[in-house]
């Protein structure tokens, strides 16, 4: 049996690493086969997953001899910390080596969301030439405001800030002397929602956090700002945004997270909404941080199971 599960993808030299030095099972769909991935872990000592495996008590079980959850990714909303606490099974997140492509994502989904131009595709192929109607915003000289400040918001500031934005942020979890907010204007919630053209989200999915974009959020906002929400699902009420952007209470939106994903009824409920980006959770995936996140924690497995460097 495998001492080492890789459940979803992986890049596959950092595979190839690992299959090098210990038994390795890498099935990219392990995922979406709950009986076989059980299985696979009887004799295992270090899982390697995305967002997509639940890591659970149900599936714990089934690994006695687990030592370590790999995390190709930063978010562990899919992980239950305190059953693998219990079992004392160590977590490893790939913290940081997305950053880059996270926060190009929230660059470039601004910059469109504000120019509002990208869209007229199906117009212009049926013969339209819908020019007044496209005629969006600069983004030079409008306010960003990021929700959470911790390391993919920091490099999503520095590149909105040479696009000639004016940055702010708000993080109750970092201290107001954290040398961090030297580089930003330190703002309230509130005060974000109110001023800010540009929204951006980078918090974790946690109990404080759960449709913290609500009817009640988005009412602040003002109706020429957009949202882009690179994070977590949850954090946005999706039928909330829906009513807000169908009102023109906002001017548009990015969502790469969803409540359920897939998306529950194949996205129906987006269905007509204009200024609208949809993308299937792959904010932080390109072929570089794909590289970055999977040499990361490679090397992590094989240092944790003592099977040598990796990098």
């Amino acid at each position: 049996m495998a001492d080492i599960v890789i459940a979803e993808f992986m890049d596959e030299a950092s595979v190839r690493a690992l299959a090098a030095r210990a038994d390795t099972l890498y099935e990219p769909d392990l995922v979406d086969q709950p009986q076989a991935l059980r299985a696979a872990l009887a004799d295992c000592r270090a899982l390697i997953v995305r967002n997509r495996t639940m890591v659970n008590n149900e599936l714990l079980a089934a690994g006695p001899a687990l030592k370590l959850v790999g995390r190709l990714g930063v978010g562990l909303d899919n992980i239950d910390l305190p059953a693998c606490a219990a079992r004392h099974i160590a977590v490893y997140p790939a913290t940081g080596a997305n950053d880059d492509a996270v926060a190009e994502y929230v660059a470039c989904c601004a910059m469109m969301l504000l120019r509002g131009a990208y869209g007229a595709q199906q117009d212009m192929i049926a013969g339209q030439w819908p020019r007044a109607r496209l005629m969006g915003h600069e983004i030079a000289g409008k306010h960003a405001g990021l929700i959470g400040f911790g390391g993919t918001a920091r490099k999503a500031a520095t590149r909105l800030a040479a696009l000639g934005m004016i940055v702010c942020a708000t993080d109750p979890a970092l201290p107001a002397d954290h040398p961090a907010w030297q580089s930003v204007e330190r703002v309230t919630l509130e005060r974000l929602l109110i001023k800010c053209d540009v929204i951006s989200l980078h918090v974790p999915l946690i109990a404080a956090t759960n449709h913290m974009i609500n009817a009640a959020t988005l009412a602040l906002v003002q109706p020429h700002a957009v949202l882009i929400n690179a994070a977590r699902g949850g954090i946005v009420d999706e039928a909330a945004l829906i009513s807000a952007l169908k009102a023109k209470a906002l001017a548009g939106a990015a969502l790469d997270v969803f409540e359920e994903e897939p998306l529950k009824q194949g996205g129906a409920q987006f269905a007509g909404i204009p200024n609208l980006i949809l993308t299937p959770h792959i904010a932080g995936v390109t072929i570089e941080s794909n590289v970055r996140v999977s040499a990361l924690i490679a090397d992590i497995v094989a240092r944790e199971l003592a099977l040598g460097p990796c990098i």
